[in-house]
């Protein structure tokens, strides 16, 4: 799906959702976040190509799977943490949406707490003694 058919399917969901709110309806805000549903499952494929070249590239240089496996995880953390909270900021909830991003970046901590300690073990031994 190229970015021409994303941006024309958003600019047809935005439309329609003004044209609903305009009309009185909360139904609007519904429209919008089936509109971002919608772009986030065309962009899926891309995703999941990416998915697959980088598991791919850890393959054939011999790193450790768990590490790319949590590089992966945490984008897709972070992924859906934006998502969510743009769907709050859109819905008028801008201190929802803060808290979203804020779990966001912890989890992103938890997560990603495994790879620093390697990598500071990795630095350690390169220091003399």
């Amino acid at each position: 799906m190229g970015i021409i058919q994303i941006v024309g399917a958003a600019l047809v969901v935005t439309i329609l959702s003004i044209l609903v709110k305009r009309m009185g309806s909360d139904i609007g805000l519904m429209v919008s976040i089936l509109g971002g549903i919608l772009i986030f499952f065309m962009v899926l494929p891309q995703l999941i190509e990416v998915i697959s070249v980088l598991g791919n590239l850890a393959q054939n240089i011999d790193t450790n799977l768990n590490h790319i496996t949590i590089i992966l995880r945490v984008i897709g953390v972070a992924y859906i943490a934006e998502f969510g909270a743009q769907i709050c900021k859109d819905a008028g909830e801008g201190a929802i949406a803060s808290k979203i991003e804020l779990s966001g970046k912890v989890i992103i901590m938890v997560m990603s707490a495994p790879v620093i300690v390697s990598f500071l073990n990795v630095i350690i031994t390169m220091l003399p003694s």
